[in-house]
């Protein structure tokens, strides 16, 4: 990005790099474009339309700004004060080829609520990628869904092509910003795991702009998971990277005050997929899980780049959190799996305990191109994995019935014990069809094959025929743990296929009722998406400093 004095002056302040790449458009773009036509023409089939790209999973293609005084059934709780956000991928431009679910530019759904009004907004996160094809009116960057057989490292050329060339400026990264969403010191974040994050700005209206990018005064050099972890207690965030090339995993602490550690370089035998970790109140938790990245398979054989082996173990690290090496790391086995989201982690004695989403056999090909309505098999189970930190042996044991997924807690209690989950219910591997209630301090019913209340399930929210919703953010009626842990709300979104019309929906967490305490009915649909954040009105207030 220039010389030095060039770069402190693309900063803002508080540490944020304003984003400015410099493609380049010309004859030698022009050429690639031709030769990238040429390829997709021979070798992939553009008949078959892309299952994400269709109904309420494809993009809205503009933007909305602030739209106020939306029609409410119901009541919005004083406590709900804030901004509720919740992003996903939404193209803005059609793919020249594939096109995976994880694709996609990323698109922010936020809801101002002020003094029981609420305020509607959708921007896009401004990223240096979506920039880019912007400038070039087309699509131009390589997805995910390109990455499959001999076609995929043909497209992988095309995009190595265009960066040697200076057509694309990848100096800022390729992320998307379309996965997930924390705040941390005063700054809300967009998150993609393959890039570092990106910083928004919510304005008093409720709306959302992208400032730039953080790179932690240039000490964040690879990429940021889109699950970092904030301990509510300390103040402190908590983060990975992965790599598919050594290292493979790289661990950081980010102190209260903004300043990310030294990085602690974790030793794994191959590349993998690691989308989540968890901490405790002295460790943190990573896990070895064999999805692995497969570049050679993927031409050989014809596969997506990430590929699952059923063979292999499924190992667990648990290493003090503040440690300045891996030295000290513990690694347990259990059977073979993979793992999306967790729940939260604690320490129970000699204990690490893992609440934790599990699957087997996942295929992310499943969400690639064109798939079934209903995906047979998706078996994700609410899980509680043991690690004894004195004898090195690991247990685990079933909580629940399939299918069960975007697990969130009080996150009050985060990385220290607490008693209720909450999650979505699924029909598929994205269309949320409910949300549910565990009770950690109840046991499951035994010999149940589908999700109903009972045992540990103490209630189930249904959504009702064709309508599906998203995650759910529990949201406290007073902050911190002197209060009933559940006493508060849980706020998703909803879509109505039928209708459709989309709404947002608050309903009470500690009784689950069936009838909502709030509906806010949306100007226009709001596609399905991937994780949402609540962002307190002191946040807010800290936030606008910057």
């Amino acid at each position: 990005m220039g010389e030095e004095e060039e770069v402190e002056e693309e900063r803002m302040e508080g540490g944020v790099v304003v984003v400015k790449p410099k493609p380049n458009k010309g004859l030698t773009s022009t050429v690639i474009d031709w030769l990238e036509k040429l390829i997709v023409k021979l070798m992939y089939d553009t008949s078959q339309p892309h299952h994400y790209l269709a109904g309420n999973f494809g993009p809205v293609h503009d933007e909305t700004p602030p739209c106020k005084d939306l029609t409410l059934q119901g009541y919005l709780p004083e406590c709900l004060n804030g901004e509720f956000v919740r992003v996903r991928p939404n193209p803005k431009f059609t793919p020249v080829a594939g096109y995976h679910w994880f694709d996609g530019d990323g698109m922010i759904h936020g809801l101002r609520i002020k003094d029981g009004k609420a305020t509607y907004v959708s921007r896009y996160v401004r990223t240096s990628r979506l920039k880019q094809e912007e400038f070039f009116g087309g699509s131009k960057f390589m997805k995910i869904g390109d990455l499959k057989g001999f076609f995929g490292l043909l497209m992988v050329n095309m995009q190595m092509l265009r960066a040697k060339l200076k057509v694309l400026d990848v100096s800022y990264g390729t992320g998307t910003g379309n996965t997930a969403l924390i705040y941390h010191h005063g700054k809300l974040l967009a998150l993609s795991e393959a890039d570092k994050p990106y910083v928004l700005k919510v304005l008093e209206d409720g709306d959302l702009q992208t400032l730039g990018m953080l790179d932690y005064d240039k000490r964040l050099a690879h990429s940021f998971t889109a699950h970092p972890k904030v301990d509510p207690f300390t103040g402190e965030m908590f983060t990975f990277g992965y790599s598919h090339t050594p290292p493979y995993i790289t661990y950081r602490v980010i102190s209260k005050d903004g300043f990310m550690h030294d990085p602690v370089p974790i030793t794994i035998p191959e590349p993998i997929m690691m989308h989540d970790f968890a901490i405790t109140e002295n460790y943190a938790i990573f896990m070895d899980l064999p999805l692995f990245f497969k570049p050679k398979e993927m031409v050989k054989e014809n596969k997506l780049i990430f590929t699952f082996d059923a063979t292999k173990k499924a190992c667990f690290g648990v290493l003090p959190r503040y440690a300045k090496d891996e030295l000290l790391i513990k690694w347990f086995e259990l059977p073979n799996c993979f793992i999306f989201h967790n729940a939260n982690a604690w320490e129970e004695g000699d204990e690490v305990v893992l609440i934790t989403c599990r699957l087997e056999n996942p295929d992310l090909d499943m969400v690639n191109g064109t798939v079934k309505e209903k995906l047979e098999n998706f078996g994700n189970e609410l899980y509680e994995m043991r690690f004894n930190m004195k004898t090195g042996l690991a247990s685990q044991r079933k909580l629940s019935a399939p299918a069960v997924d975007f697990p969130r807690v009080n996150e009050s209690y985060t990385g220290r014990k607490q008693r209720f989950v909450y999650a979505t219910t699924l029909d598929s591997i994205a269309k949320v069809t409910g949300i549910i209630k565990f009770d950690l301090h109840a046991e499951p019913e035994s010999g149940k094959t589908k999700l109903e209340v009972g045992g540990n399930i103490q209630g189930i929210f249904d959504l009702g025929p064709r309508r599906f919703g998203s995650e759910a953010i529990f949201v406290p009626r007073d902050p911190g743990i002197t209060s009933e842990e559940d006493d508060g709300y849980l706020i998703f979104f909803v879509h109505d296929e039928v209708t459709g019309k989309s709404a947002v929906n608050v309903i009470d967490a500690k009784s689950m009722s069936a009838d909502p305490v709030a509906v806010v009915a949306l100007p226009h649909r709001v596609p399905y998406g991937f994780h949402a954040l609540f962002v307190a009105e002191e946040q807010l207030q800290e936030q606008a400093k910057l």
